[in-house]
């Protein structure tokens, strides 16, 4: 009989078509919350994850779930310690979407660097006098800052080095300064990153250690014409701080793909804002990097339930 694969949030029909190729059932889920998963794991060999929750109860109503291939890179949906104390592999497809999210950094750095939606809307108001009113930057010997020199780190350094000619530095406390690409310098603190940057973009995992971890001080440090991005996850900043902080013009501006809250409110402050640029957390959302994601995950499954050794394994099972 073939494995089951439960997929609860439809994906590029790529990936499925890899699962179908390889003798795999795809089963499509009635819904996406805990309670609908639950139900629909229970005959399922492995899921492919995308954004909804993949509880401790989803995964123990998943009496025959053997991995989990998730559709992305994190995995703060997933109950990983309780996959792993039940034995289900959790797999998830880091090489994906680096790139496409590197991409909406630079053009985020782009948007704030030139005010492009404020010249947008008054250009469509009319105004064109705006033009003579609010000037933008050259972002040419500007100085970019990365928290966190992973794979998206790395590639949205590169790309506003050797694309903008910008000066990069970078923080990781992970890494030592040989680890760190010749085009960044690295600094010792994350203070120094935050006080001498005219761009801070954070590229951190959201975990107990990270969460509102970012906030008023860190803010504080930053010059007052200085820019905030942030599409790594929105719970690794204290949200109401940088409101303020945007509010009372102790940083110039922000553009961000994540809110603590997803979907935010629709009475967020941060729509009240006219120095953010925001996007619906969708910087990995390109047709290319859906197909990638999809085959990806697709991929992570393949490899658990065929016996082998999984590409880009998250846990370590016994």
């Amino acid at each position: 009989m073939a494995y089951k694969v439960l997929i609860p949030q439809d994906i590029a029909e790529e990936g499925k078509q890899y699962l179908r190729d390889r003798g795999y059932e795809v089963k499509m889920g009635t819904g996406a919350t805990v309670e609908e998963i639950a139900a629909d794991v229970v005959d399922c060999d492995a899921i492919l994850a995308r954004t909804a929750p993949f509880s401790a109860e989803v995964l123990e109503a998943g009496k025959q779930l053997k991995v989990i291939g998730r559709h992305g890179v994190g995995v703060d949906n997933i109950d990983v310690e309780k996959a792993t104390e039940l034995g289900i592999q959790v797999t998830n497809a880091v090489e994906s979407n680096s790139n496409t999210v590197a991409e909406l950094c630079i053009g985020f750095i782009i948007a704030l660097g030139r005010n492009l939606v404020l010249c947008d809307r008054a250009t469509r108001a009319g105004d064109f006098e705006f033009r003579n009113r609010v000037k933008g930057m050259d972002l040419e010997g500007k100085t970019l800052g990365i928290l966190g020199m992973g794979k998206i780190g790395r590639l949205v350094g590169a790309k506003a080095h050797f694309g903008l000619d910008m000066n990069i530095i970078g923080y990781d406390p992970y890494l030592n300064a040989a680890d760190f690409p010749e085009h960044v310098q690295p600094v010792d603190a994350g203070d120094e990153l935050f006080a001498t940057s005219d761009f801070v973009s954070i590229h951190i995992p959201s975990t107990p250690k990270t969460k509102r971890s970012i906030g008023m001080r860190e803010f504080k440090l930053m010059k007052p014409t200085s820019y905030f991005i942030n599409a790594a996850r929105g719970d690794v900043v204290v949200e109401e701080e940088l409101v303020a902080a945007l509010k009372e013009g102790i940083i110039a501006g922000a553009g961000l793909d994540v809110f603590e809250q997803e979907p935010p409110p629709a009475d967020h402050p941060l729509f009240a804002l006219d120095n953010v640029v925001l996007t619906p957390h969708n910087a990995a959302l390109t047709h290319e990097c859906m197909i990638r994601m999809a085959l990806h995950a697709a991929q992570g499954i393949d490899e658990v339930l065929s016996g082998r050794a999984p590409t880009w394994p998250v846990n370590t099972l016994s």
